[in-house]
């Protein structure tokens, strides 16, 4: 399905998803598409067939607290949505699978085994004219039960402390000008925290550094050699942070997923968390 070079046969191409739109498309619970945006106008508009629509705000996190969703929250949306835990789920979304990525990373922390991502994402299967539709499909409901949680994919506040204190490598996924403090979030987007910076001893490796420029991922070997250089080379845990838990997502899957580092965690506090709690260590500028 995917690159065989991967660790993992989790990557689909947009021919692997075309050739089978008449099953994504099918009552059949064997396969379900779903994209996932931070706004879902652009679903509105046009999506591919049969592909079931997620918002990342409203739908897969707890809208009261500052989190992902609850097991019983997570297992009653798939269900309602005709995924059952025996599905095999692809996952799209836009800014290059940013918010898929983050859903996946979820689907995996409840225990949902069989979860692809659709390599490019949603602007790669709009720009490149694969079929779209504006109809939104509507599945069985049928019963899902989730397995997890499995904590050991998830880094916490204390685990963030412990991994400066230890010397373990973090890694930064936001743009430079966020990791130096000179912004506090991506233009255009919501402010979230009180200061700006990174934590102690993070690495800078942008999230865009994964992916080509059509938002296909790099190859293995290519992925290999960007973590090197900044001596990630998964023989020890590593922490992945950005600013809301969606982009470190993309790093997470490239390092967990592609690469097989095993030890890699996904800190989904990120930044909102850090650069908001009280006399935690921050570094500004370059950090070195």
């Amino acid at each position: 399905m995917g690159d065989s070079d991967y660790a993992n046969d989790v990557l689909v191409s947009a021919d692997w998803v075309e050739a089978r739109l008449d099953e994504f498309e099918s009552d059949d619970d064997d396969l379900r598409l779903v994209e996932v945006d931070v706004d879902t106008e652009a679903y509105d508009d046009a999506h591919a067939p049969g592909a079931i629509g997620f918002n990342w705000e409203s739908q897969l996190q707890d809208q009261t607290q500052r989190d992902i969703l609850e097991k019983e929250d997570f297992e009653a949306l798939l269900a309602e949505h005709g995924i059952s835990d025996d599905s095999t789920v692809v996952l799209y979304g836009d800014n290059s699978n940013w918010f898929a990525a983050y859903a996946y990373w979820q689907f995996k922390y409840w225990g949902h085994d069989d979860v692809k991502l659709l390599d490019g994402g949603r602007e790669y299967w709009v720009e490149n004219d694969y079929p779209t539709t504006d109809e939104v499909p509507s599945f069985p409901e049928v019963d899902y039960e989730a397995g997890g949680p499995y904590e050991s994919i998830r880094a916490y506040r204390d685990d963030v402390e412990k991994a400066i204190d230890r010397g373990v490598p973090l890694v930064d996924v936001r743009s430079p000008e966020e990791y130096r403090g000179e912004i506090l979030a991506p233009p255009g987007l919501q402010e979230t925290a009180q200061r700006g910076g990174h934590v102690p001893g993070a690495k800078n490796i942008s999230w865009a550094a994964v992916t080509n420029d059509d938002g296909t991922f790099k190859t293995r070997d290519e992925l290999e050699e960007l973590y090197a250089e900044e001596d990630i080379d998964g023989d020890e845990t590593t922490i992945a942070y950005c600013r809301i838990g969606e982009r470190s997502s993309v790093a997470w899957f490239a390092l967990h997923e592609l690469l097989g580092y095993d030890d890699t965690i996904n800190y989904d506090g990120s930044w909102t968390e850090w650069g908001n709690l009280v006399d935690a260590p921050i570094e500004t500028g370059d950090g070195e």
